[in-house]
Parts: C-alpha cells; sequence; structure tokens
C-alpha cells in the first residue's frame, strides 16, 4: 500500500487494544477511505455494511438485513426500525469466535435518511452495548464530510465524545503519487507527476485511471474529452456525493476560483450573490473539512479578514476548461498545449501544489523545526502605491520572512533586471504596509531553479525547486 504510515499504524493500534475501539474515517469521495480498510482488515471483518445513496429508510433496511444474513445471521424475520436492525448485528457479532470484532460500516451518512431514527438507534447501539465490551473495533466511514464532522464529530447528544479517534484521509503528496505511478508501472517523470497533480491532485483514485500505453496528455485527453470519458461528470459526482445541496457549494467555489490568493467573506457574499451571510461560515467550515480551500489570516490584517483561498486543483481544471464549455475534440487538451490559456493555467495550478506542499518546502530551507505561518499576501492599488500580491509567505518565529515567488517553467527560470526590480519593489511595499521588523529573505520556488547571473546570485538569499516538492516530510 502506497504512503497511509500513520494511519495504518493507528488501526492496527486499535485492533490489538484492550478496548473497545470507535473510529471515523472521513474525506472527499476518491480519497481511498475504503480501500485503506478493506486491505488492512479484508479477512478479520465481523460486519461489514456500505449505505446506499438515495433510496427509502425501508429499502435500506432491507439491504442492511441481507447482508446480515448473508454474513451469518440467523434472524428469521426482516427489522422494522433500525432498532430492530442494530439488535440483529448484536447478535450476529456475538456469535463470532472470540477475539477483535471489526465491524465496518461505509458511506454511514446514506443511512441516516429522513425521519429514519437512524442516529439514535446507532448511539444507542454503541453506548449501551459495543463500548462495555472489550472486543469491538468499530469504523464508520463517509464521503459526506459534513455529515461526519456535524453529526460524529460534533455530536452534542449520545455521541459526545464517544469517539476513540478520528481519520481525516488526506490526498496523496508529490512523492506518493510517484510512488503510485512507478507501481502502475507509468512512464512519467517529475515534471509529467507534477502536472499530473495539477490535474488530479493526489486523489489515488484518479491515478488509478492512467494507463501506460499513452501520455499523460492523451490520458487526460481520454478520461476528460474523450468518447465515454470516466471524469467527465466527476465533478457533478463529487459535489453531490459531498453536500446535500450542492449548488451553494460550488457558486463559493467558483466565486474563489477568480481571485488566486483568496477572498474574504464580504467578497465571496459579493462575488456568489449569496442572500445573506448568516450560513456562510458552515459552508466555509465544510469546504474546509473536504480540503477544498483553506483559511489564513493575511500578516497585519484583523481576525475578521481572513482569506479563503481555492487549493484543490482538481476544482481549478474543471474551471478552467470545463466548466460551461460543450467540448467535443476528443484531442482538445493535446491542442491546449500551446495556448496562452494552458501556460497561465500552469502557473496558477503550480502556485497551488507549492502550497499543499508547506511542509516540503520548509523542509528545503531549513526551518521545519521552526514555528510558522503560511500565507499569501495582497494589496489594491491606490493613488499612494500600486497594488501587489505575494504567492507565499513563511512568517517565522525566529524573526524572519521568507518571501517566496514562485514561478512554473520547461527550464531554469531567468531573472532579469525588470523582474527584479518589481520584486523589490513589492517587498518594500510589503514591508511599509504591513510595518514587520522582521527580515524578508527573498525565495524563489521554481520547476528547474534559476539561471545563475548577478540578479540571482546576489539578491535572492534561497531556492527550492521542484525536486525538493518529493521528499517525506
Amino acid at each position: 500500500m502506497i504512503g497511509r504510515k500513520q494511519e495504518i499504524e493507528l488501526l492496527e493500534q486499535a485492533y490489538h487494544s484492550n478496548r473497545s475501539e470507535f473510529i471515523a474515517i472521513y474525506g472527499r469521495r476518491r480519497v481511498g477511505k475504503t480501500f485503506l480498510v478493506r486491505q488492512l482488515f479484508a479477512d478479520k471483518f465481523a460486519f461489514t455494511y456500505s449505505g446506499m445513496p438515495n433510496v427509502s429508510t425501508k429499502i435500506q433496511l432491507h439491504n442492511f438485513y441481507r447482508e446480515l444474513l448473508a454474513q451469518g445471521c440467523q434472524a428469521q424475520s426482516a427489522p422494522k426500525n433500525w432498532t430492530d436492525a442494530f439488535f440483529m448485528l448484536r447478535e450476529l457479532v456475538a456469535s463470532k469466535p472470540e477475539g477483535k470484532k471489526v465491524i465496518f460500516l461505509d458511506e454511514l451518512p446514506w443511512m441516516d435518511g429522513r425521519q429514519s431514527s437512524f442516529l439514535p438507534a446507532f448511539e444507542n447501539f454503541w453506548n449501551a452495548w459495543a463500548s462495555a465490551r472489550n472486543d469491538i473495533l468499530l469504523i464508520i466511514c463517509g464521503s459526506a464530510t459534513s455529515w461526519i464532522v456535524k453529526k460524529i464529530l460534533h455530536n452534542r447528544g449520545g455521541l459526545h465524545n464517544r469517539l476513540t479517534n478520528q481519520i481525516c484521509l488526506q490526498p496523496f503528496n508529490l512523492k506518493e503519487c510517484e510512488d503510485y505511478a512507478k507501481e502502475m508501472d507509468l512512464p512519467l517523470d517529475r515534471q509529467q507527476v507534477i502536472e499530473g497533480y495539477m490535474v488530479f491532485g493526489g486523489i489515488p483514485f484518479y491515478w488509478s485511471l492512467l494507463v501506460r500505453n499513452k501520455s499523460l496528455t492523451q490520458n487526460i485527453d481520454s478520461l476528460f474529452f474523450g468518447r465515454n470519458a470516466k471524469l467527465k461528470d466527476e465533478f457533478r459526482e463529487l459535489y453531490r456525493s459531498l453536500f446535500a445541496k450542492p449548488e451553494v457549494y460550488v457558486e463559493i467555489i467558483r466565486a474563489l476560483g477568480t481571485k488566486k490568493v483568496g477572498m474574504t467573506r464580504d467578497e465571496i457574499i459579493s462575488s456568489a450573490k449569496l442572500d445573506s451571510g448568516g450560513k456562510l461560515s458552515g459552508y466555509l467550515e465544510d469546504l474546509e473539512n473536504c480540503g477544498f480551500i483553506r483559511r489564513y489570516q493575511a500578516i497585519g490584517s484583523k481576525t475578521k479578514n481572513a482569506l479563503y483561498q481555492l487549493v484543490d486543483n482538481f476544482t481549478l481544471f474543471y474551471f478552467r476548461f470545463m466548466d460551461g464549455k460543450n467540448i467535443t475534440d476528443t484531442n482538445y487538451w493535446s491542442k491546449m498545449q500551446t495556448a496562452p490559456a494552458y501556460h497561465n493555467w500552469c502557473g496558477l495550478a503550480f502556485e497551488r501544489v507549492c502550497l499543499l506542499h508547506s511542509e516540503q518546502i520548509k523542509k528545503a530551507l531549513g526551518i521545519n523545526g521552526v514555528i510558522t505561518n503560511e500565507c499569501s499576501w495582497r494589496t489594491a492599488a491606490t493613488d499612494e502605491h500600486p497594488g501587489a500580491q505575494i504567492d507565499l509567505l513563511i512568517d517565522r518565529s525566529d524573526k524572519a520572512i521568507n518571501l517566496c515567488e514562485i514561478k512554473y517553467s520547461d527550464g531554469p527560470y531567468t531573472i532579469d533586471k525588470k523582474y527584479m526590480e518589481n520584486l523589490r519593489n513589492k517587498a518594500a511595499l510589503f514591508r511599509q504596509l504591513t510595518k514587520t521588523r522582521k527580515g524578508i529573505a527573498l525565495t524563489m520556488i521554481t520547476s528547474f531553479g534559476l539561471v545563475r547571473n548577478s540578479y540571482s546570485m546576489n539578491n535572492i538569499h534561497s531556492q527550492v525547486t521542484a525536486d525538493d516538492l518529493f521528499v517525506d516530510a
């Protein structure tokens, strides 16, 4: 199995513990939650069930009952409600041989239908029976992250503080994607792995669809723009699987996609044309929990002016090249390779890749042991000064700030006089407006490093290359 070392260690400790354990695993669709559990406990399940989407409680209960029977339950009649269903589960599990009994309930949010009374019955199953034993490992999963967070993690009823552990399963990083590509025998160099990451993010399922007899460009054409393209409708399905009312979330994401350094709450309300900001905090929290956006505090700004930034590369790719477009050319991506829109997207997407690998960047800079805060920065143009924005700032507790410029290119990047003047002016404006007294270290993050000249050698304090992003942080 690629990666997941900490998650595997946590689950194995739970399996070998001398008490009953209750673990929630959540994360976005296709990130590998079910695969992780099934690979680890393939031959150890006492009972496993996956909730069915968009069905009535009656059908859900009937399917649950059929699984009970298939896995050894002796009940003679179907359950009338979830209380009956969980009592049958108790009887089945209790009949199993001695040892830790793994119960895996996948896609749990789909089981909680309207007026189903699922949650009280589930609470009773854990509180009144499973937790009183010492041989149960109850694992629940769900792609509907907002449901897991609100109904389980933040439960204020019978499940309050009942979880013994939780796993928010994250997408792969670049190193894990590279390892996965090697395992699949895909002929990809690191530049191609980065471009793949700029399209698919670190979602293992998307990477699993790549075939070795096609180039990366041909694979992208096939998966998004080809006949019967497997990922053509993935964006819609992704948000529908996560949120009961996905439309408002998509509008927020669409608004954030227009500003690369992020937006304030008021800017989101205005741009997304929301009726009010009353529910916005919940929407933003859900998107943040799913890993689509990040929230950060810009240096020198007040807490209420936090910025929200789109960091999901799959979503960014969709908005740039698919949203609202009726593309019929099955070789669309191949033909885009020389278009300005492609090169503009490369620059923006590479910035997102770097933001998602800030730990690797800090390790390359030798500051991974220093307390830091990472953010972007922007200021609008006024009569007194021009506007400016900084891709990445690493604000350090050792009284220094790395002002990072991120540049994507096909070879070593050249800093000329004009660019150097712009960089110096940007640093001076940042110091003036934030009134920081910390030392500012000009840092370049590039695909292949810098061309050696007087500007790069005498003015740039530190460099990070794409290869540095492929280390274990």
